[in-house]
């Protein structure tokens, strides 16, 4: 596991800027666009990137659908939609989950060799950051540890309190 460690990042920057082979986007279930993440990305990716989205019929929850990166330095777009946090009883954690493995496996499928990631489902969705960020760390550890690629992950935290969740869920996943 201390060797998958190495092969995952936690910084602090905007995700539309990364210049990774995929970035992923916290999208909603219409991938339309939106507010926070969703919104920045399809601002800079440009209007072609809703023209793909409007021909993808849309992504569950939990699942995730790859576009063109566009006028993004990322050459691909990951979406998914995360779960909206209720009470903790409705399968949100296993849905967060599955965000992040099905993200993954989509990279690796068209052989991204670097990741970045956004906090999903932190935002306006209300997960609670800290138990987010160990589900998303120990998916994402166990992932690495499992694959060839992506040999590179980058949790990008838009703001200094989300980098601290995730640096610590990450030094507990590394104990």
């Amino acid at each position: 596991m201390s060797d998958t460690i190495s092969h995952f990042s936690v910084i602090k920057g905007d995700i539309t800027q990364q210049q990774t082979d995929a970035i992923v986007n916290a999208a909603n279930t219409t991938l339309l666009g939106g507010g926070g993440v969703d919104g920045a990305i399809h601002r800079v990716a440009g209007p072609q990137l809703l023209e793909e989205c409007r021909g993808l019929g849309g992504c569950k929850t939990g699942e995730a659908k790859i576009t063109k990166g566009y006028l993004l330095p990322a050459r691909y777009v990951i979406h998914t939609p995360g779960p909206i946090w209720h009470d903790g009883k409705k399968g949100e954690s296993a849905l967060l989950k599955s965000s992040y493995e099905n993200c993954l496996a989509l990279a690796a499928e068209v052989g991204c060799r670097s990741v970045s990631f956004p906090s999903i489902s932190t935002g306006v969705y209300r997960f609670p950051l800290h138990q987010a960020a160990k589900i998303a760390v120990e998916t994402i550890l166990q992932f690495l540890n499992n694959h060839s690629l992506p040999q590179q992950v980058y949790m990008v935290c838009f703001d200094g309190r989300t980098q601290a969740a995730y640096e610590t869920a990450l030094q507990d996943a590394g104990r």
